[in-house]
């Protein structure tokens, strides 16, 4: 860190993403990508025409991409931001509705960047502690007066609240923004989009990164009522309109346009995951109920970091937490079956 750094972020402890090492070849399964590849319109829509216009600066308004969006959803184009990743609108969000005093709340055990914007933008944050079972219980986010962030479901622990639930949170802060993450939500849980229409407190956070196949174009999106999505559009004005490359907006209007393909996707994950969920649990692993592309595994014989140490060693990647209450765990992407084959004989072999 240079002498000229800010003091007032020397203390910044900065957000460690998951390990890409290039030593050799692996089986990544440490940073939940998607085993699949983007449709093969992606492809076709981003030759030609595309490759000659990078030359032009993209949309700022992201129009023909928020359209696309606001047809999926069934929503106004008024209701949709678009952003660089959902990390950069969930750090806009951060900006936006927590750094006028009144501070941000989360899970204790959650998305590792949510500490990391409250540290950068000095907001004061309250980490609520799961209970048993990892449970989020919705009556600890009541009246918090302070804004709320909650992936749903929830990472790294896979588990996911009903929409109802999710309904009890946003009415219980009538006050305050409740940003919902739902970074994981088509592999199995309830989006609170519908939810929308009902409340403007309410913002909901998707990516095309998971199940869209797309963590590589880093385009992420909000759902909410238009002045909180003005908000979001003042802060990307003043940073940088450009946050959008025209080769990713190009490739997310695709991608909407074949639905079919990553239903289909989602479905094999969601399959593959419960065959190795199932496959762990016979080698005497307990597994959370994940609704996410990812499982959250413990053995009681085998210590947390040896596996992650043991697979690696053997050319498997998953990804280990070296964090109290969640040391003995690791979670682990679905890949394809193959994958996860191949992944159970490398457990095997460990225990």
């Amino acid at each position: 860190m240079s002498t000229f750094f800010s003091p007032l972020l020397a203390d910044l402890a900065p957000y460690v993403p998951g390990e890409q090492p290039q030593d050799r070849a692996y089986v990544k399964l440490n940073t939940n990508e998607s085993p699949y590849p983007p449709p093969p319109g992606v492809a076709w829509a981003l030759s030609g025409r595309e490759v000659e216009d990078l030359r032009l600066y993209p949309d700022p308004a992201a129009k023909a991409l928020k359209a696309a969006l606001a047809r999926q959803y069934g929503v106004g184009e008024d209701q949709v931001f678009v952003g660089n990743g959902s990390d950069e609108v969930l750090d806009f969000a951060f900006l936006a509705y927590a750094t006028d005093g009144r501070g941000v709340a989360f899970p204790d055990i959650t998305y590792g960047f949510y500490p990391v914007f409250a540290a950068l933008h000095r907001v004061e944050a309250r980490a609520i502690p799961l209970r048993e079972g990892f449970r989020l219980a919705v009556e600890d986010y009541a009246r918090l007066s302070r804004t709320i962030v909650i992936a749903n479901p929830n990472a790294p622990t896979g588990l996911a609240l009903r929409r109802d639930e999710v309904e009890q949170v946003v009415r219980a802060n009538p006050d305050s923004v409740v940003v919902i993450d739902e970074a994981y939500v088509d592999f199995g849980a309830e989006s609170a989009v519908p939810l929308v229409a009902r409340y403007g407190n309410l913002l909901v956070v998707q990516t095309f990164s998971k199940s869209r196949s797309m963590a590589g174009a880093r385009l992420g999106y909000a759902i909410g009522c238009p002045a909180l999505i003005r908000d979001l559009a003042t802060i990307q004005f003043s940073t940088n309109p450009y946050n959008v490359s025209r080769t990713a907006l190009r490739a997310g209007e695709q991608a909407l346009a074949e639905q079919a393909y990553f239903d289909d996707n989602c479905r094999k994950i969601q399959e593959t995951r419960a065959y190795t969920k199932a496959a762990l649990e016979a080698l005497g692993f307990f597994c959370t109920d994940s609704r996410a592309n990812f499982l959250f595994a413990r053995h009681p014989r085998l210590a947390g970091e040896a596996l992650y140490r043991g697979l690696k060693e053997r050319g498997v990647l998953v990804r280990w937490f070296d964090s109290p209450r969640i040391r003995d765990f690791n979670r682990i992407t679905i890949g394809t079956r193959p994958q996860m084959d191949l992944l159970l004989e490398k457990v095997r072999e460990l225990l």
